[in-house]
This record gives C-alpha cells, sequence and structure tokens, in this order.
C-alpha cells in the first residue's frame, strides 16, 4: 500500500523525532551485535577446525585464556592472592587505559612463552629476573643436558637461540589447548631494581655481551642526551649515566624497548592469559620449587642467589642521582607491574 505525500511527509517527521532517532541507535545496535556474534562465530568454528590461517580479527582472546579449575590440588594460598590482585588490577587500569585489548593482533604477544611439552609447561620468561636460570632448568627438564646441576650450564649455552619453542610458532589451535591445559608461570620483579639491573650489565658494566647494548642503544642516547659529548663517547657508548638512560627510557616518542627494560605486562599479558603461578624474585626459591614440584620434579634444586651481589643494595646510590620528577615519569612507564604485582614507589621518592 503506497503513501500519500502527507503521510510520507509525516513518517520522515517522525523519524526526525527523539523517538525515532532512539529506535534507529536501537535497530543499529542490534544490527552490529548480530554481525558482531557472527564474526565471533566464524572464528570460533576456524579455531575449533585448527585452521592455521584463521584471520586474526576473528580470534578473541576469550578463546584463548585458560581456565584452570580443573588444577585446583596444589594451589598455595599465596598464589591466589597474587592472581586476585593481579585479576582486580587488570579490571581496574588495564581496561581504563585501553591497554586490555579485547583482539589479538598476532602471535607476537606469545614470543616470550617457552614450550615443554614434555612437562605440559610453559614459561613466560622475563630478562633479568632470574631468567638464565630458569632457561637452565628448562634444559635440564628436556634433557638438553647431561647434569641436574642448572650451574654446570654456561649462561651463553642457556640463552641460546631456537633451544626451546616458543608458543608464537604453535597454531591457534595448539596454543588454546596449551594455554588450557599447561602449567603457566613467570616471576616478576620490582619495575626499579630489574631496571637498574639491566643498566648496570648492558651499559654501565664491560662484559663481551654488554658491546651490542652499548653500540645499539649507549651512543644513541649519549648523542641524544648528553650535552657535548666526546668523540670517544660517541664511538664507543660505553659511559652511559644513569640518569641519561633513564631520561631515554621515559621519553615514549625516542625509546627503543629492549626486552630487558620491557614491562612484565606487555612481555608476558597477565590480564589475557590465566597464569598458575605469578613467582616473585623475593620469594624465587620456594616459588621455583613449587613450579618443580607441580610438574613432577620435586627432587630438582634451582640454583640460590649470591645475595651480597644484590642490585637491591645498590638501588638507593643510583636513584639519589635522579630527580623526583623524572623518577615519577618512570614509575608511570611501568604504572602496570607496580599495580599488578604489588610493588611501591614510596621508598624512592
Amino acid at each position: 500500500m503506497c503513501c500519500s505525500g502527507e503521510q510520507h511527509s509525516q513518517w520522515r517527521q517522525n523519524i526526525l523525532t527523539v523517538g525515532g532517532q532512539r529506535q534507529l541507535r536501537a535497530l543499529f545496535c542490534i544490527l552490529t551485535l548480530l554481525s558482531t556474534s557472527f564474526i565471533f562465530y566464524l572464528g570460533k568454528v576456524k579455531l575449533e577446525k585448527g585452521a592455521d590461517d584463521v584471520p586474526l580479527s576473528f580470534v578473541n582472546l576469550e578463546l584463548l585464556k585458560s581456565s584452570s579449575k580443573h588444577r585446583q590440588q596444589n594451589v598455595r594460598s599465596v598464589d591466589t592472592k597474587r592472581k586476585t590482585l593481579l585479576n582486580l588490577m587488570c579490571d581496574l587500569y588495564a581496561n581504563k587505559t585501553g591497554h586490555h585489548d579485547t583482539t589479538l593482533p598476532d602471535k607476537a604477544k606469545f614470543d616470550h612463552i617457552l614450550v615443554d611439552s614434555r612437562h605440559k609447561l610453559l614459561y613466560c620468561y622475563v630478562p633479568k629476573v632470574a631468567c638464565t636460570n630458569w632457561k637452565r632448568m628448562l634444559m635440564i627438564l628436556t634433557e638438553q643436558v647431561n647434569t641436574t646441576d642448572a650451574l654446570d650450564i654456561p649462561a651463553n649455552v642457556a640463552h641460546s637461540q631456537h633451544i626451546f619453542p616458543r608458543l608464537s610458532s604453535y597454531s591457534w589451535k595448539e596454543i588454546q589447548t596449551f594455554l588450557e591445559t599447561y602449567t603457566k608461570f613467570f616471576i616478576v620483579r620490582h619495575p626499579f631494581e630489574r631496571l637498574l639491573s639491566a643498566y648496570r650489565n648492558k651499559l654501565e658494566q664491560h662484559h663481551l655481551s654488554s658491546k651490542y647494548f652499548q653500540v645499539r642503544f649507549g651512543r644513541h642516547i649519549i648523542r641524544h642526551y648528553r650535552h657535548t659529548p666526546s668523540p670517544e663517547a660517541l664511538l664507543q657508548g660505553n659511559d652511559v649515566t644513569f640518569r641519561e638512560f633513564i631520561t631515554y627510557i621515559t621519553n615514549r616518542e625516542d625509546v627503543l624497548m629492549n626486552e630487558h627494560w620491557t614491562s612484565v605486562y606487555q612481555l608476558c599479558e597477565p590480564c589475557i592469559i590465566d597464569y598458575d603461578v605469578i613467582g616473585k624474585y623475593e620469594t624465587l626459591i620456594d616459588d621455583s620449587q613449587h613450579v618443580l614440584k607441580l610438574v613432577g620434579k620435586p627432587d630438582l634444586i634451582f640454583p640460590r642467589i649470591n645475595k651480597t651481589s644484590s642490585t637491591f643494595s645498590k638501588l638507593g646510590k643510583y636513584f639519589s642521582t635522579l630527580p623526583k620528577d623524572l623518577i615519577w615519569k618512570l614509575y608511570d612507564v611501568y604504572l602496570m607491574d607496580f599495580k599488578l604485582f604489588d610493588y611501591e614507589i614510596e621508598h624512592f621518592i
């Protein structure tokens, strides 16, 4: 039945009313919801079929987030406490700051997660947080060495490329299975202590392994953050001051993040992945032995740290060279690590 001119005019007028606009918005929301549900369904179907060519926009992080409810045995109260705080902080900070994505851009988010299929173990390694010793332990667990003493394994061997498969190298279906069924853990450390350890080891000291960092980062830092640098300093890059390094780290437009000073939040994605154990450097031995117990290797001994050479005792000396406003800027860079893992800044201000 056709509308008269007067009726058509009245129809247009109704559409332009507030009520009409609300109806249009409601219709738009319904259509959006239906289309989103359809896309999500397609992604889930492809994922369940094990397709490696799943369009990445179809993969929702909730499909990959593990549920550890089937592994309630051997759960320590400290793990429950740490995970409860982490989940709360993820909701409060990650979502509000826009850091908590709901779609996964690529598998690169899993580059730092090493896979031990034999013991169904996933380890997200964090440089400067006992990762050398944990890589040594993984070599023992996977029987790549003929020893049970981790310190028998040279550090450069433990850090060799391609000796451990990374989670990012697997198909989406395998990734989902591993995240749901494997024991997952990582170790954290006070962000400032970890950062100082990275600075001293990679820029201040003169180890063979430091040369790359001094050339790659040191020369750039000296060139851009030192007044009238000497030709020798520009050439060698081996005398970067702590203040110059921190100024570089806090310059969001210039800094090139390296795994040694990238936040744990970015390296391990704890707001996405449901880790079973969140270890701490302060309780490293207990937490590490607990992980070994979970994978059925309680007799293996995790190496103890030489506390006499701890970076912690040197924090005051280095941070006293920084103005408070720079310390606050640095805090902002590592805000998520402070909040998620219950660390404080008060001692540094």
